[in-house]
Formats: C-alpha cells, sequence, structure tokens
C-alpha cells in the first residue's frame, strides 16, 4: 500500500489543530466518486466532492455534495442568493483554485469562494473529501472543516 504523501489540505489541517484521517485510493485506479466511497470502504452519502460554478453575475461558488448525488442548479442558485449557477470548465479550475479536477478540494484554494455544503453532511460525525490531489481523501468532522472553510449548510441536491 502507497503511503499517503502529505498533501497542502493536511499541512493546514495540521496548522489549525484539526483532527483529520488521511486515506489513500491511488492503486486502486478509482475515477469516479462513487468508485472511490467503495474503494475505501465508506458510505457514499458520507464522500462528497467539491464544485465549482459561476453565477448569472460573475461570482464563483462551491459546492460540496455527496458523491452519489447531483447538483440541483436551481437549489444552488437559491442557497446563495443568485438568479442562475452553472458549473465552470474543467481547463478554469486550475487557474482559479489551484486544483485539478478531480483532486478540487474545499480547504486550500488560491481564493475563497462562499461554499454551500449540502445538508446530509449534518448527518454524520465525519465526512471525505479530497485532500488537494488526485488519489488522496481527509476525512474530518463537519465542525473541523468548519474551522477552515466559512460554509452553510442548504439542501442543494437534486
Amino acid at each position: 500500500m502507497i503511503k499517503p504523501e502529505k498533501t497542502n489540505v493536511m499541512r493546514l489541517l495540521e496548522q489549525h489543530k484539526i483532527e483529520y484521517q488521511s486515506r489513500c485510493y491511488l492503486e486502486s485506479g478509482a475515477v469516479g466518486g462513487e468508485e472511490v466511497a467503495k474503494e475505501l470502504g465508506e458510505d457514499p452519502n458520507s464522500v462528497f466532492k467539491t464544485l465549482v460554478t459561476r453565477a448569472g453575475s460573475g461570482a464563483y461558488y462551491v459546492f460540496m455534495v455527496p458523491v452519489n448525488g447531483e447538483l440541483d442548479l436551481k437549489k444552488a442558485a437559491k442557497a446563495v442568493g443568485e438568479k442562475s449557477i452553472e458549473m465552470i470548465k474543467s481547463k478554469e479550475l486550475l487557474p482559479l483554485t489551484g486544483y485539478v479536477h478531480g483532486g478540487c478540494s474545499p480547504i486550500g484554494m488560491k481564493k475563497q469562494f462562499e461554499t454551500v455544503v449540502d445538508e446530509t453532511a449534518e448527518l454524520f460525525e465525519k465526512i471525505f473529501f479530497s485532500a488537494g490531489k488526485i488519489g488522496y481523501q481527509v476525512e474530518v468532522a463537519p465542525e473541523g472543516l468548519k474551522k477552515l472553510v466559512n460554509f452553510k449548510y442548504a439542501d442543494i441536491c437534486v
């Protein structure tokens, strides 16, 4: 088994004394979120993907939804007080956030954007999300995430 390398997300969690567990699934070749959840042996409802969007106003927003869920763009827009929201193009992700598609984390983006987490995260003591690099996840209590990312909960899934 590959020993997980430290990512910037892990370093930030440690700097702020936030408890976390790191998990590596590089050897598995898992690609999709549900594959990753299966590889980790975790409930796909507790494994979250980080999605970056742009509103009609031009503002950017980050949404976290379970890997087996889908972002409802209308609910997402309503949650942030916008008329419309769309996913950004993959090629825009790296220059905007510092992360690549499949390795985007809500922690440690180049700029902090307003963030909304699907309300189902409140059902779990700990949730999983990208550690900022493909093949790496971190397990963090939602309250721990709250110390680094100012987010709110909302019903944002289809």
